[in-house]
């Protein structure tokens, strides 16, 4: 069984959204949140995708710190 490196393109995967570098750049760019909204708590989100970045960031497991990348560039303005 293959064992996978968590990085920000499995991550867009897990989402079900696009994860190639062009497609992550423009949903950043698309998608930049206010200081103060939670990386999970954005109304883009679906439910489900609210809820699993929730839970990566509550495990503090080795995806943590990949939705904590996803965290900085969705308040980093491009």
């Amino acid at each position: 069984m293959e064992i996978m490196t968590p990085s920000l393109e499995l991550l867009f995967e897990q989402l079900g959204l696009e994860s190639d570098e062009a497609s992550i750049d423009a949903f950043v760019s698309e998608h930049q949140l206010p200081e103060g909204v939670k990386v999970s708590e954005a109304e883009f989100w679906t439910p489900n995708q609210g809820a699993l970045l929730k839970e990566k960031i509550q495990l503090d497991d080795d995806w943590a710190p990949i939705v904590d990348e996803l965290n900085v560039l969705l308040h980093t303005p491009t």
